[in-house]
């Protein structure tokens, strides 16, 4: 049975083309269904493109309002209730869609979610989750990057938990440490001592969980493969990924100014343009979709706004393998258990004595 995804079809740039154009690839690529939330005019204006569509499992759920991508969060939540962006969470909540992916407003789609849909029990704050390729051919999560631009401490220790989770989850059966993922701080230096006041009492926490923790990790390591998933608060972490877009597309720009340089580089570049083409494709952030928005009751994947049909495709592939995959169900329960073990234990030897009944049993 094909699963339901809600795409708030008004939150993108040059929306709605990019969310029509991904809902029809995704309706002919994967087994779900899509459906459109938004003004149904312009919806339908788009979808004149696609003649067929109509022969694809792709519905349209009208929403009279859009929340623009500079409007202020709280306020528009408060006054617009008939947003694109709510209903389609409306849908989430009352089990029509599975899962809701918006390349809108992040602010006004995070605030949403977590009014409409609530956090799991036990989540004091949802957190973003971004995928980074890595030289070794792996990837690293880094969370949060961008739901909280102040944290505490203990944010930072449930965001370990979460990202390990995720991490297990959707690289199960991709790379070898998925099996017990590397753990560890984003921060100014590797020793312990390093850091804000922020990062060290992360350390304190994260240190006493039944996780892979390998310490502190420095930026340069984000892409270097030294740990799978890496902690920080999302102010640092909407930086990391700003800076780290940027810099794709100037090595992007610079390597195919560089190779039309000369005749000999052309043709240099003609006999290895398959490589180039797998090059830009591991840097280009449509093919992951978006991110995952962790820790509420339901599954809402997040978006670039400049996001083209490739990337909605690909965050409505993302949102249905999340609600397959039952992940919310097992942060729940591991948020629980270390909860639990925190509560019951006092020492680090003690907590660290229970690591097997949270380190396996992914379900």
């Amino acid at each position: 049975m094909p699963t339901t995804i809600a795409v708030d079809a008004m939150g993108a740039d040059r929306a709605p083309k990019p969310e029509v154009d991904g809902a029809i690839l995704a309706a002919r690529h994967y087994d779900v269904e899509v459906l459109l939330v938004g003004q149904e005019h312009l919806i339908r204006q788009e979808l004149k493109f696609h003649p067929l569509w109509k022969r694809l499992p792709v519905e349209i759920v009208p929403a009279s309002e859009v929340i623009g991508m500079h409007e202020k969060a709280a306020q528009a939540v408060r006054s617009k209730r008939d947003s694109s962006m709510r209903v389609g969470l409306r849908l989430v909540r009352d089990g029509r869609a599975a899962g809701f992916v918006s390349a809108g407003n992040t602010g006004a789609c995070m605030a949403t979610a977590k009014m409409v849909l609530g956090a799991l029990p036990g989540v004091d704050r949802p957190a973003l989750a971004a995928v980074f390729p890595t030289a070794q051919g792996t990837a690293t999560i880094l969370i949060d990057v961008g739901a909280n631009v102040d944290s505490k401490p203990q944010n930072l220790q449930q965001f370990a938990i979460m990202g390990d989770v995720y991490f297990r989850t959707i690289f199960a059966d991709r790379f070898e440490t998925a099996h017990r993922p590397r753990v560890g701080v984003l921060s100014v230096g590797e020793e312990e001592s390093k850091g804000n006041e922020l990062s060290k009492e992360a350390y304190k926490l994260i240190k006493e969980l039944p996780l892979n923790f390998v310490g502190n990790v420095e930026g340069r390591d984000l892409f270097n493969g030294k740990a799978d998933v890496l902690v920080c608060d999302g102010f640092v972490g909407n930086v990391a990924l700003k800076i780290s877009e940027g810099m794709a597309e100037t090595v992007r720009f610079l390597l195919r100014q560089s190779l039309q340089a000369t005749i000999t580089r052309q043709v240099g570049y003609m006999l290895s343009k398959q490589a180039f083409v797998d090059f830009k494709k591991r840097l280009d952030y449509s093919e992951y979709g978006g991110a995952p928005l962790l820790g509420i009751k339901g599954v809402c994947i997040i978006s670039h706004g400049s996001s083209n049909g490739n990337a909605i495709k690909n965050a409505i592939r993302v949102a249905a393998e999340f609600a397959n995959s039952k992940l919310n169900h097992v942060i729940e329960r591991r948020i629980a258990e270390a909860s639990s073990l925190l509560d019951n234990h006092n020492g680090k030897s003690t907590f660290a004595s229970q690591a097997g009944s949270l380190g396996h049993g992914m379900d």
